[in-house]
């Protein structure tokens, strides 16, 4: 098994598309029509993790964290980035990282953290926006339901977790062929009138390409009529952060007990107590300080993420409680959603969890 086939099933789950602009996500380094020894998964690489990889003879590093955000001009073994790249192409070991792309899909790291805590009626806190086109295209009666299930595969038709979707208007296409044509019906010079199907659907934009290459290949006319509308609709099944309910109200003390307990952290840094039950929860692996409007207008309870700084504490405004438990504590288990995808499609392939704890931060 090549290594891109691995890469296949992790873009299928979080394609790299859906990445924040700053972020740099992947195959950041090796070859992808190498052949798979075994997949070492970690949140972060580190040389100790490039080491494991090297004695559990895994030729595939699948991180969150990618090892740079920006081009090294240098690699020269003076940091531990260029000693990690160094040591990775010297033991011809790739890397892949999935990060604000995992972060962005509805089961990536915010959903693991609603898994764990248990929390139910789960949806995006902030979708995407601007990210959806819809396309409309006039096919002959008879040829369109070819035409639709060509860029229903393609990834046209997705709504929340609906698919397949799109509106069907019956009609008359009218169109005249010219001298140097080879018209599928009608006769060159005349004026021919048809039986159409206007079929509208949506598409992710970083798909129009595909969708339209489906299309065109599907269609049965020399040239092809479409069109192309951006959307301001939210993507309501992608963007950042999540909230969810608990199955049942239970007061702060509690709430804050069991978050640390489940997210093993060394500590929760919390607002005021507010002394009200919690019951809806809003969540955000990393660093979420950006979502607490979006949090409070969700009429959440609590906010858990990590990184807050001292003043951003302030902006709770005894309107939510923040629980910050730490930026790896709350994207850990991420590693346990890239495993899981793995392990079902490949399931007698070697596939491990690094046992390296990558957390750069030490509690008292």
């Amino acid at each position: 098994m090549q290594i891109q086939e691995i890469i296949n099933e992790l873009e299928h789950f979080a394609p790299s598309a859906l990445k924040e602009d700053f972020d740099n996500v992947g195959l950041l380094l090796g070859d992808a029509s190498k052949n798979a020894t075994g997949v070492l998964i970690t949140l972060d690489v580190t040389e100790d993790v490039v080491d494991e990889a090297i004695e559990r003879g895994c030729n595939l590093i699948v991180s969150h964290h990618p090892i740079m955000l920006s081009g090294l001009k240098k690699i020269n073994g003076r940091n531990a980035t260029e000693r990690i790249v160094i040591k990775a192409i010297q033991n011809n070991i790739a890397i892949y990282a999935s990060h604000t792309n995992a972060d962005s899909v509805m089961n990536g790291v915010s959903g693991k953290m609603c898994e764990k805590l248990g929390l139910e009626n789960c949806k995006i806190l902030a979708p995407k926006k601007e990210s959806l086109l819809k396309l409309v295209t006039f096919v002959p009666t008879e040829q369109a339901e070819q035409v639709r299930e060509a860029i229903f595969k393609a990834g046209a038709g997705h709504i929340g977790n609906y698919d397949a979707c799109s509106y069907n208007l019956n009609g008359e296409g009218t169109f005249r062929a010219g001298d140097n044509t080879n018209p599928f019906v009608g006769e060159k010079g005349e004026i021919h009138t048809e039986a159409e199907v206007r079929i509208e659907t949506v598409l992710p934009d970083y798909l129009k390409g595909r969708v339209v290459g489906a299309l065109i290949n599907a269609h049965p006319y020399e040239e092809v009529a479409y069109d192309l509308y951006p959307l301001v609709n939210d993507w309501v099944s992608t963007g950042l952060g999540m909230v969810g309910e608990l199955p049942h109200a239970i007061d702060e003390a509690t709430f804050l007990n069991r978050l640390k307990n489940i997210f093993k952290a060394g500590g929760v840094r919390y607002t005021n107590l507010l002394n009200k039950p919690i019951k809806r929860v809003a969540v955000c692996g990393g660093s979420g300080s950006f979502l607490l409007g979006k949090a409070i207008a969700e009429k959440a309870d609590v906010f858990v993420t990590g990184d807050f700084k001292y003043h951003q504490f302030a902006d709770a405004e005894n309107r939510i409680l923040i629980a910050d438990i730490g930026h790896f504590e709350s994207e850990q288990y991420t590693k346990e959603v890239f495993f899981e995808i793995l392990t079902k499609k490949f399931s007698n392939f070697a596939i491990h969890l690094s046992n390296v704890n990558t957390n750069p931060v030490n509690y008292l």
